[in-house]
């Protein structure tokens, strides 16, 4: 009876990882559709090279950080269980790769390539396992103090803060210290405009994302028996508020409304379990209306140019999502109880410090060192890859 839940739980969570890795499409064709045609090929193999180096820095390295497990063991002692540690490190992987997926949106269009496989090496071997130990494995006993101080720990579900807004203020930090695509900011104040390039292809993305986020929730719960019904109808419910906020905020612009649905999922992951439905559409709502003006704000008035708005939409909208989860996860408020706002802000706070400062640091160091912009010359033909022959295939527009 044991091994049969057992291959329960490895099932179940390999399901899980498997549509958390075709996530990984959804943000590969989000920034297909939005960067210019002369970067898409850029983009396609920026996606999975990252996923790959991320695999081997997390299971090397990260994934002992985070939890102080490592894999250099006979294959008969990782097998016990039905091999459940193993499939559990193949479900948080996928997340852990999601920094960089996350971060390669934002500096879409300039960055050089192999130095930002590096920066994706270190992230996803320190920088992200570090908050990932603190929030869900209880490192150097953060949660156990907010616990006796506030009654409650930081909680975060499925990773509103400790995936999210990590990629997005980490993303922020990286934009800031590469700077803003050649052209995009005139002198004279006058901001040129880089339409996305195929709506069709941002959709598909968004559409990816959303039908891999069920897994990305739901099967954050790490086995059958803890499986919430609640958790799925709540992602749903933060999904449709987060698009309906965008279409209106936005104004029927298709590029803030299918973006309206992450914004809306990015939210809901940290108090998925714990919020009354009607909470989840509103965490879902502000989090849509959040995106479309901050984005608008960061791109026009701020003159941060985030290609695909990876702040606003996972650092602004996952800090949101920390908070949120001490609103509406409260009694008083229909939610299940268990949280602390105080504890949610504070573990919030620090998931942004860490993230920012180590994004600084990784990125400011790399530009000192070996460069990560890419010259006039690259920038102006397109990404800086080996593939320079497949894009003479393509008639690029600028």
């Amino acid at each position: 009876m044991e091994s049969l839940q057992a291959g329960s739980d490895v099932l179940f969570l390999l399901m899980g990882a498997v549509m958390v890795l075709a996530m990984h499409a959804g943000f590969a064709f989000l920034e297909v559709g939005t960067v210019r045609r002369k970067n898409q090929v850029n983009a396609l193999v920026k996606i999975i090279s990252d996923f790959s180096i991320s695999t081997i820095a997390y299971f090397f390295i990260g994934y002992g950080v985070a939890y102080g497990i490592d894999f250099m063991q006979g294959a008969a002692t990782l097998n016990e269980k039905n091999g459940y540690d193993l499939v559990k490190f193949f479900f948080l992987l996928t997340f852990a790769a999601a920094i960089p997926a996350i971060i390669s949106g934002g500096i879409a269009e300039r960055a050089r390539f192999y130095p930002q496989l590096v920066a994706s090496f270190i992230l996803v071997a320190l920088v992200y396992p570090l908050f990932e130990g603190i929030s869900w494995n209880g490192l150097f006993g953060i949660q156990d103090w907010l616990e006796a101080q506030f009654g409650a720990r930081f909680h975060d579900f499925a990773g509103s803060v400790v995936v999210h807004a990590m990629g997005g203020w980490i993303g922020l930090a990286a934009v800031l210290v590469l700077g803003a695509r050649r052209g995009r900011y005139g002198k004279d104040g006058i901001v040129s405009a880089h339409p996305p390039s195929s709506i069709p292809f941002l959709a598909l993305g968004a559409w990816i994302l959303s039908v891999g986020w069920f897994g990305f929730n739901v099967m954050s719960a790490q086995s059958v028996q803890a499986v919430s019904g609640l958790v799925a109808i709540n992602s749903l419910m933060a999904r449709t508020g987060g698009v309906l906020a965008a279409l209106v905020v936005g104004r029927n612009d298709p590029g803030f409304v299918h973006n309206g649905p992450l914004a809306g999922l990015v939210a809901v992951c940290a108090g998925s379990d714990v919020m009354h439905p009607v909470g989840a559409l509103v965490t879902g709502a502000v989090a849509g209306a959040l995106f479309v003006w901050s984005f608008t704000l960061t791109q026009n008035r701020w003159r941060i140019d985030d290609v695909l708005g990876v702040w606003p939409l996972h650092g602004l909208c996952g800090v949101w999502g920390g908070i949120a989860a001490g609103i509406f996860g409260q009694v008083a408020l229909g939610g299940a109880g268990g949280v602390a706002f105080t504890s949610q802000l504070i573990g919030t706070g620090l998931g942004i410090v860490i993230a920012f400062v180590g994004g600084i640091v990784v990125y400011g160091t790399l530009k000192r060192v070996v460069g990560i912009r890419l010259s006039p010359e690259e920038e102006f033909q397109g990404a800086d890859l080996s593939v320079h022959k497949i894009r003479a295939e393509y008639p690029y527009n600028e």
